[in-house]
């Protein structure tokens, strides 16, 4: 889908995903299956103000001694490499990883990255990678402009149950399992609830669960592996009918509490 905009020439490109959801994993399956004809330049550390980023983008794409010349020389000699590699039929992306974390003044640097064009096509195409404050940061009237140039967007979204049971199926295939299932049906429902449907959380959950279960010689997830390894994992809470029925007593009584204070006060 990626590589399918590209080819249509898309100015900006944008992937906007929570964190675990596999932006990261995706950037770099789009690295490596680029069509031959486009010139990738990479850039994974966004902390870069707009003169940091103009002469990553010059390495990354050849253009020699480009931490020693002016700010417009090198803005011309970028230009010059984009009309070079555009005469030989390449295709030239920029991809930037994290792209929420962007200083302000490098986003619009960005955007005037995509002025260079010829009659029919963008010299520079960008891929943004980044997490949803990248979205809440467009929305500013300051980035209207660049805003609109966005021609394509996607959002990464957690899995479903459904979703969850295929994909540590496939997890399990891949790493060369044959055997019998061993993660039930209710096992995996119970997973997707607890991580939110997260890959990477689901990902830390599999791998503590199977390792408990190896130490402990057992051939099936249970749902005690389950929770070691959910109270084992920073930031999951066991989520039970126990619990929520015992938070809505306390809070009741808190409110009943209140309402007799107040009641009492008048």
């Amino acid at each position: 889908m990626l590589t399918t905009a590209l080819q249509t020439g898309e100015g900006f490109i944008k992937v906007i995903g929570e964190v675990g959801t596999g932006k990261t994993l995706l950037c770099r399956k789009l690295l490596n299956e680029m069509p031959e004809h486009f010139i990738t330049a990479y850039i994974p550390n966004p902390y870069l103000n707009p003169d940091e980023l103009r002469r990553a983008v010059a390495v990354e794409l050849g253009v020699k001694q480009a931490q020693r010349m002016s700010v417009s020389l090198l803005t011309q000699r970028i230009q010059n490499r984009l009309l070079e590699l555009h005469g030989q039929g390449h295709s030239v992306v920029l991809i930037l990883d994290e792209a929420q974390a962007l200083p302000e003044t490098s986003l619009e640097a960005l955007r005037l990255f995509t002025n260079l064009e010829t009659e029919t096509r963008k010299l520079l195409q960008v891929v943004l990678f980044a997490q949803p404050e990248l979205d809440e940061r467009l929305a500013q009237m300051q980035f209207r402009q660049l805003r609109q140039r966005i021609t394509f967007s996607y959002k990464l979204r957690a899995m479903n149950a459904v979703e969850v049971t295929q994909y540590i199926q496939h997890r399990m295939q891949i790493a060369g399992y044959k055997g019998a299932s061993l993660f039930s049906e209710s096992i995996c429902k119970k997973i997707t609830k607890v991580s939110n449907g997260i890959p990477r959380l689901v990902n830390v959950l599999c791998h503590k669960m199977l390792m408990l279960s190896y130490g402990q010689g057992h051939y099936q997830i249970t749902n005690k592996i389950l929770n070691a390894a959910i109270m084992d994992t920073e930031g999951l809470v066991i989520k039970s009918n126990k619990q929520y029925i015992t938070a809505t007593v306390v809070f009741s009584i808190m409110a009943l509490a209140i309402y007799y204070t107040w009641a009492i006060g008048l």
